[in-house]
């Protein structure tokens, strides 16, 4: 969020430049109007004023022949005694430069004779000047000021809002404080809606404060009451398992409970471990990913019992990453089980490469759509399988928030292979 307010993208650039291209362009557009009337007044206004004033004059010579030239400040009109850069011109309207003074000059003819009007062109950009840019001066400072107004108004307008945007970019999401959204701490002539947007945000606040207290209470009471009848029958199923008076159908029950109680401590350790909003309590330390393979594969040994599965380890390197030891167990030990409960025959190979480990077992594979929908919720292989469907769900999380990246390939009947990679993991030669 800093970077976007500093990129200037806020509220307030955004409204300084639209009302800085608003006065731009009707500054243009005025500009531009003086300039088109300008060449309007000459085109139009002068030349028709030319063409009045030559057929007045014609008019007036033919009742009296001693009626004087046209002779003022701006028009000149000859007949006899015509200049010699004239004399050449035809009927009609030309331009004449003459004594660095721009003329427009208009040739008309009567009964054989010629009258030249020169017309001083440098007069209309005075006119121009005096009757167009002053009023635009003018009408740009108004234009200018209104602008302004405008500016300042909307900014107060919007400072209320620019001010909550400040504090939801200041508030502590691990521990937001609801009072720096009360209402009576926005400026002064604050809007209603505004008012009523910081009373939402400090109840919003209040409530997350609410839900993140629930959840610390909640993972703390489910780790201790969940744990703890487990682990009282994993106890007990060890006591039975060492007596010598079940038989044999009894044993495999108790050891189906065992292994049954061992999965839900599992289960609950990783559901316990993504009910965390943060990692606290998961302390990181350098783990070696081999250790943590070893001990996992020899969790899921007894769920291979009665398959004619075997179970390969292929350490190429000896892979250490720095990583809550808890959070490998459990992502890895689901991969195992995952691919232990999906196998009935064939093998599970294990391997470590310098930068990742690899999971792959010959089960009954997935269709492409199918394998699409293996992270989601509740979903579980073509063939039903054991389990609840939610493993898969588990390791897509973890993946997600340790920054893990874990890539599925399967194809029915040949099995599946998953490859997860440890960036900022470190490998080292094997010993011999």
């Amino acid at each position: 969020m800093k970077k976007s307010s500093g990129s200037g993208r806020g509220i307030g650039a955004r409204l300084s430049r639209a009302f800085l291209l608003q006065a731009t362009f009707i500054s243009v557009a005025a500009i531009v109007g003086v300039f088109i009337a300008g060449a309007l007044l000459e085109r139009l206004l002068i030349r028709e004023a030319l063409r009045d004033e030559a057929a007045h004059f014609w008019e007036q010579r033919s009742a009296r022949p001693d009626f004087p030239l046209p002779n003022t400040r701006n028009l000149t009109g000859y007949i006899d005694d015509v200049p010699a850069a004239l004399r050449p011109l035809g009927l009609g309207y030309h331009p004449w430069h003459h004594d660095a003074v721009d003329y427009l000059v208009y040739v008309s003819e009567r009964q054989g004779r010629r009258l030249y009007l020169t017309f001083d062109g440098s007069s209309v950009g005075r006119l121009a000047a005096y009757y167009g840019l002053a009023p635009l001066a003018i009408v740009l400072l108004v234009l200018y000021f209104s602008t302004w107004l405008g500016f300042r108004a909307s900014r107060r307008a919007l400072s209320p809002v620019m001010a909550l945007a400040r504090s939801v970019r200041q508030l502590d999401p691990n521990a937001p404080d609801p009072a720096v959204f009360e209402p009576d701490r926005l400026p002064i002539g604050s809007d209603d809606e505004v008012s009523e947007l910081s009373a939402a945000l400090a109840r919003f606040a209040q409530r997350l404060n609410e839900f993140m207290e629930r959840e610390r209470h909640f993972t703390r009471d489910a780790s201790h009451e969940l744990r703890s009848p487990l682990t009282v029958i994993q106890m007990a199923s060890d006591l039975l398992l060492q007596g010598t008076s079940l038989g044999e159908p009894e044993r495999r029950a108790v050891q189906r409970i065992r292994r049954s109680a061992r999965d839900m401590e599992e289960l609950t350790a990783a559901f316990l471990l993504l009910a965390r909003e943060s990692e606290t309590g998961l302390p990181s330390e350098t783990v070696c990913i081999n250790d943590v393979i070893a001990t996992e594969m020899d969790r899921v040994r007894p769920l291979a019992e009665g398959k004619p599965i075997s179970l390969q380890f292929d350490a190429r390197c000896r892979l250490s990453l720095k990583a809550p030891e808890r959070v490998l167990s459990v992502l890895l030990g689901n991969l195992l089980r995952n691919a232990v409960a999906y196998t009935d025959a064939g093998s599970i190979r294990v391997e470590i490469h310098p930068d990742a480990v690899v999971i792959e077992d010959t089960g009954v594979g997935l269709p492409a759509g199918r394998l699409r929908d293996m992270d989601q919720p509740f979903v579980r292989g073509s063939t039903g399988g054991p389990g609840y469907g939610v493993g898969l769900t588990i390791v897509r999380r973890l993946s997600d928030r340790f920054g893990w990246p874990v890539e599925f390939t399967s194809q029915v009947g040949v099995g599946t292979r998953v490859r997860v990679t440890f960036p900022g993991a470190s490998a080292e030669p094997l010993e011999g």
